[in-house]
């Protein structure tokens, strides 16, 4: 059983910036690919960044890209998504997600991708 743990999560500014953080733990989570999605009140969750269980290949949704960073400490088994410049459409509940990776360069980008869940962190960008 794997489990995610978010944090860094809370109430920000718009145009500051925040850290969240992933740390996983279980069998095998350092061979494990990772995901960060978002969900906004109304709306359907999104994805918003993965990273493979290597770190080195890294994917950000084009929305986002240049103001969103996904990275991770591999010996610490945490994943990270270091968001700048934020907005309050950036508004949402952020969750991180695993998966078995099936290569160290492999990344995936849909929900139905991963089987593990964090229980997701709030972010509030006040304009």
């Amino acid at each position: 059983q794997v489990q995610l743990v978010e944090s860094g999560g809370g109430l920000v500014q718009a145009g500051g910036s925040l850290r969240l953080s992933c740390a996983a733990s279980g069998r095998s989570v350092s061979t494990y690919a990772m995901g960060w999605f978002r969900q906004a009140p109304g709306k359907e969750r999104e994805f918003v960044g993965a990273i493979s269980w290597s770190g080195a290949a890294t994917h950000v949704d084009h929305s986002i890209r240049g103001r969103f960073t996904v990275s991770r400490d591999t010996a610490k088994n945490t994943a990270y998504l270091q968001m700048n410049t934020l907005k309050p459409e950036d508004t949402a509940v952020y969750y991180c997600s695993a998966r078995p990776g099936e290569f160290s360069g492999s990344y995936y980008l849909g929900e139905q991708d991963y089987g593990y869940w964090g229980q997701g962190t709030q972010v509030t960008v006040s304009s």
